[in-house]
């Protein structure tokens, strides 16, 4: 396990906009993990997608087309 980026409270607000009434601290944790997880992933993508491009610059065009 690493040390998370992400503070957990953003987890709750997001979960409760979509509708959950009650939010366990696990239930953050795990989309929390989840989330870090992806973006990871999408970063990882976009950074050879970026390279190829010859550019050094990640750009939001590389997350949109990593993220697919």
């Amino acid at each position: 396990m690493f040390m998370s980026d992400i503070p957990l409270a953003p987890m709750e607000r997001i979960l409760r906009k979509s509708g959950v009434e009650r939010v366990s601290e696990d239930a953050c944790m795990a989309l929390r993990d989840l989330l870090e997880q992806k973006a990871l992933e999408v970063g990882f993508k976009a950074s050879k997608l970026a390279r190829h491009a010859g550019r050094v610059t990640v750009k939001a065009e590389d997350i949109k087309l990593a993220s697919e």
